[in-house]
């Protein structure tokens, strides 16, 4: 399968649904109140300047692997998931305080923007911050909501939900670990992996393969072999998206250069640099690390340089394939028991990521 081609169809196609769901939400808030009906056109404008829609993929993947017949009905149910993806990234940029997203303003960039000229002399990045986080919240209402009123069984849909919440949940606590990391400036290596499985791995490929699988009214077999193809992807997934976030480009990352580096972010790449480094090296990488909104970009590619220099980047390129590896080989042991087609694109999925470009 050349699983490129499929995520942009599928992409075309999911993307087609949040507009149409969001056009509905939308004229109704119009006979509500203005403020929400500009907050809801915002924020299709931010869901819809970008993303693979690889959650959704793998939740409507996860579904006809399980033997689900209804390829119209989860199509629309799989959006659930970019709802909640997008409520979990509204709070995130809060977080880290980015500016942008796939090249347009985070929400709550956008509308401490809109209050500096509305509300003069007041706190607007506060006003920023808390529409946001409400936006956020209408989100996430929002993704439960596709899957309670979607065309299944009620207890495959209730199965579902609480899957939801489960994930949302082992998000937040990957969240909160990535945050208290920050704040220390230190983890093991066994800290940054536990962190991985909970905020990427089980957020961006298991959970949704499992709400697939769900509704489509799966048995436990089938989800323990989604498990283990998904962990070990989904933390290899995570590593190769903090080298891009290191060695990425702005026009592909959608955000500055050098972001996780301003934010202090210590990735396992980092985590793997400062082991491998020299004293003076290591002086340097807190230093910068310790710069912030005062980074300069030539201090991104000294970083860069000192990274490499290390050999922790080789280092973890060669971790992130050898749980791809890992995932393969899982993926094989459930050959028999799940659709081809879903095969065929776990199978070629795992391939991508190998290839994937740092």
């Amino acid at each position: 399968m050349q699983v490129e081609d499929e995520l942009k169809k599928l992409k075309q196609r999911i993307d087609r649904e949040i507009d149409i769901y969001f056009g509905r939400t939308i004229e109704r808030a119009k006979k509500e109140d203005i403020f929400i009906t500009d907050a809801l056109q915002y924020a299709r404008q931010f869901m819809l300047a970008g993303g693979k829609r690889l959650r959704a993929s793998f939740m409507y993947y996860g579904y006809i692997g399980a033997g689900g017949k209804d390829k119209q009905s989860i199509l629309k149910a799989s959006m659930s998931i970019e709802f909640v993806h997008a409520f979990l990234l509204v709070h995130d940029d809060i977080i880290d305080n980015d500016d942008t997203r796939h090249n347009v303003a985070t929400i709550h960039r956008h509308y401490a923007d809109l209050g500096k000229r509305i509300f003069i002399g007041k706190d607007t990045k506060h006003f920023g911050d808390s529409i946001a986080i409400v936006v956020g919240d209408i989100l996430g209402a929002f993704g439960n909501d596709i899957i309670f009123s979607s065309d299944f069984p009620l207890e495959q849909k209730f199965q579902a939900l609480s899957k939801l919440q489960d994930i949302v949940s082992f998000t937040a606590i990957g969240q909160m670990k990535d945050i208290y990391i920050e704040y220390m400036g230190k983890a093991s290596e066994q800290e940054i992996l536990a962190m991985y499985r909970n905020k990427t791995a089980k957020y961006t490929i298991e959970g949704p393969l499992y709400l697939g699988a769900l509704l489509a009214g799966t048995t436990q077999d089938v989800l323990d072999g989604f498990s283990a193809y998904a962990l070990p992807l989904g933390i290899a997934f995570q590593i190769q998206d903090d080298i891009l976030g290191i060695f990425g480009d702005k026009k592909r990352l959608g955000k500055p250069i050098g972001s996780d580096i301003a934010e202090g972010k210590i990735t396992l790449l980092v985590a793997r640099a400062l082991r491998n480094s020299t004293r003076p090296e290591k002086k340097r990488l807190l230093e910068i690390l310790k710069r912030g909104a005062l980074l300069k970009e030539e201090e991104c590619y000294e970083f860069r340089a000192i990274i490499e220099s290390t050999g922790a980047l080789r280092e973890v390129k060669d971790l992130a394939s050898s749980y791809i590896d890992e995932s393969q080989k899982a993926l094989k042991n459930i050959q028999e028991r799940i659709d081809p087609r879903t095969y065929d694109f776990l199978f070629s999925v795992a391939e991508y990521m190998m290839k994937r470009e740092y």
